[in-house]
């Protein structure tokens, strides 16, 4: 490797899990998780009182059951799963590639510092979320920010962007779905982590949203911003790749927290009620994650099929995510890349 390649690197950066499945492992991530104001959006004084003196009460005991039904030799299946994608990616680019985590371990700062160790100046960061998002893609620049100024003010950092609508992606997600999709399916269901109705208004810097009504129309200012918009597009374009009539595809969000009002149609509420409306064979696909992880493992391949079949459903088909898919690990080259151009 060259001196000159030496000095750019591409840092991968997921969610983050806890270190273990102890009641207090989960209960140290989901504290730094839900306290991160771009999480759960309230004056700090609130979201103290609602994390601290609410959910950290009960939430810690019945999560670390959860992840123990997911949980693998390896270790937290988002953690291992990035683990192999860093180094897939590592045996087909000529930089150094590091991995961190917006929460838990290994942490940004860590990923920095291992690249920095290698002789990197220069680092592309990767944010593995498909679609734009306040409590995803925001966190994670915000984060690596504060990181850079406090311990590497001499590192430049450039970001990839969204890649939802990009070609390349589409066709990846597109073909992984093929590989493994029923051919006596009824509906096909995308499942999509939900956000807060206010953060979609929130990260509109054009105050043109109106959510409901400008979600499925096409190039307006907001959709660069706007997570519902993105979600639906994704959808839309990988059913045309696919060739599938749109009565055979919906979209829903799922992974409501609190009572808030979350960006709908919710994706518990939806499974609830397909059975009877003659929907028995359902393969459903979760394209907010890259790596399988708890939402996916056990609220969508568990919990989600239990609540299908118990509606009337006779036949539940969970479609994982990228993952390590040689054509994803492609995409993520590209695009990081491209990035690695522009310094």
């Amino acid at each position: 490797m060259s001196q000159s390649n030496n000095k750019k690197g591409i840092l991968l950066v997921n969610l983050g899990s806890p270190n273990s499945t102890s009641v207090e492992d989960v209960k140290n991530y989901l504290d730094e998780f839900l306290m991160d104001e771009k999480v759960i959006d309230y004056r700090w004084i609130f979201r103290a009182l609602l994390v601290q003196g609410i959910i950290l009460k009960t939430r810690p005991k019945k999560s670390a059951e959860a992840y123990k039904t997911v949980w693998t030799d390896e270790g937290s299946p988002l953690i291992v799963i990035s683990k192999h994608l860093q180094n897939k990616l590592q045996e087909i680019v000529d930089v150094p590639v590091g991995l961190g985590m917006r929460y838990g371990e290994p942490s940004i700062q860590t990923g920095i510092q291992e690249l920095v160790d290698k002789g990197v100046t220069e680092i592309t960061l990767f944010p593995l979320y498909p679609q734009y998002a306040m409590s995803t893609t925001e966190t994670v620049i915000d984060k690596a920010e504060e990181v850079r100024k406090k311990f590497f003010p001499d590192i430049k950092i450039n970001y990839v962007e969204p890649f939802y609508n990009r070609d390349i992606y589409i066709k990846a997600l597109a073909e992984s779905i093929k590989e493994k999709l029923p051919a006596d399916f009824d509906l096909l269901q995308f499942s999509y982590h939900g956000v807060p109705e206010r953060h979609i208004y929130k990260t509109d810097p054009t105050k043109t949203c109106s959510i409901d009504n400008c979600c499925l129309k096409d190039d307006l200012p907001s959709h660069k911003y706007c997570y519902r918009h993105q979600c639906f597009k994704v959808t839309e374009l990988v059913r045309e790749q696919l060739g599938l009539p749109k009565e055979k595809v919906m979209v829903t969000f799922q992974s409501r927290l609190g009572k808030d009002k979350w960006i709908e149609p919710y994706t518990d509420a939806t499974l609830e009620g397909l059975g009877k409306k003659g929907i028995k064979k359902l393969a459903i696909v979760c394209p907010a994650f890259v790596s399988d992880c708890l939402e996916t493992l056990e609220e969508i391949s568990v919990e989600g099929k239990e609540i299908f079949l118990h509606g009337g459903g006779e036949r539940f088909d969970y479609i994982p995510c990228l993952n390590e898919d040689a054509n994803w690990v492609n995409v993520v080259k590209v695009l990081s890349e491209e990035k690695l151009a522009e310094f």
